[in-house]
């Protein structure tokens, strides 16, 4: 193994952080491009903390998430950096944020939990949209009969909303605090539509059915005495803040 002094260090971690769309762990930056030197685990964490500290102030962060570190702009940059998106996606349904939110805080649940929590039907289709993004999945099976699915989300559903574990969630008492969660909910959901175009019209045209059908159903987030979804928290998605990764 060769050595590796504390600059050349510092330039490999970073330079694998800025070409890999993905985040990166200690344990794999070590195997890879680490992988001819001899350097600790520990000497690694100090130096992502030193480059945490050097972007500290700047438009780019170095971000710790559950899978390991990535750069990313900063939140409150969001709104300047619009315009160099390009064919957003149409809002997603209050349906589908609701049932997010649902499954983050109560996981596991059961679609008939969902269901009662929000007080109205929940479609095939939100579901399936949600696991095939990959931030939710079955657990298992609820001991009851028929054994339905228990839900619960996913390592990447933590990455994409900046959490490294779920005790970082927005405490439910405070809505203020849900407006980031569901505003980040909201454009992830636009931006990964943007790479499956084909599907948009489907998307959009089930959404529609889902937002007549809770219409019609006459039910909301805060019908039931369980439900902790704040009903003002999931309205704040619809004043669209962004965030870039």
């Amino acid at each position: 193994m060769k050595p590796i002094n504390p600059i050349q260090l510092k330039q490999l971690i970073e330079a694998s952080l800025f070409v890999l769309a993905k985040p990166l762990s200690i344990k794999a930056i070590k195997e890879t491009v680490l992988a001819d030197f001899s350097v600790s685990r520990t000497r690694i964490q100090e130096t992502l903390d030193e480059l945490q500290q050097d972007y500290q102030e700047r438009g780019v962060q170095l971000v710790k998430i559950a899978s390991g570190y990535r750069f990313q702009t900063q939140e409150i940059l969001s709104p300047y950096l619009q315009p160099l998106w390009q064919d957003k996606s149409p809002k997603y349904s209050r349906a589908t944020l609701e049932t997010l939110a649902v499954i983050a805080y109560r996981q596991p649940v059961t679609r008939g939990d969902i269901e009662y929590i929000r007080g109205v039907a929940i479609s095939s289709h939100i579901i399936k949209s949600l696991s095939d993004r990959q931030w939710i999945k079955v657990v298992g099976h609820k001991e009851v009969p028929g054994k339905p699915a228990l839900y619960a989300t996913t390592p990447a559903f933590l990455d994409y909303f900046n959490l490294t574990k779920l005790a970082d969630l927005p405490v439910l008492t405070d809505a203020a605090s849900l407006q980031g969660l569901f505003d980040k909910v909201q454009v992830a959901l636009d931006e990964s539509n943007e790479d499956d175009s084909s599907d948009d019209h489907q998307d959009d045209d089930q959404q529609v059915n889902d937002e007549q059908n809770d219409s019609e159903n006459g039910s909301d987030t805060t019908t039931n005495e369980l439900d902790e979804v704040d009903d003002e928290a999931v309205d704040v998605v619809e004043k669209g803040q962004n965030l870039t990764h």
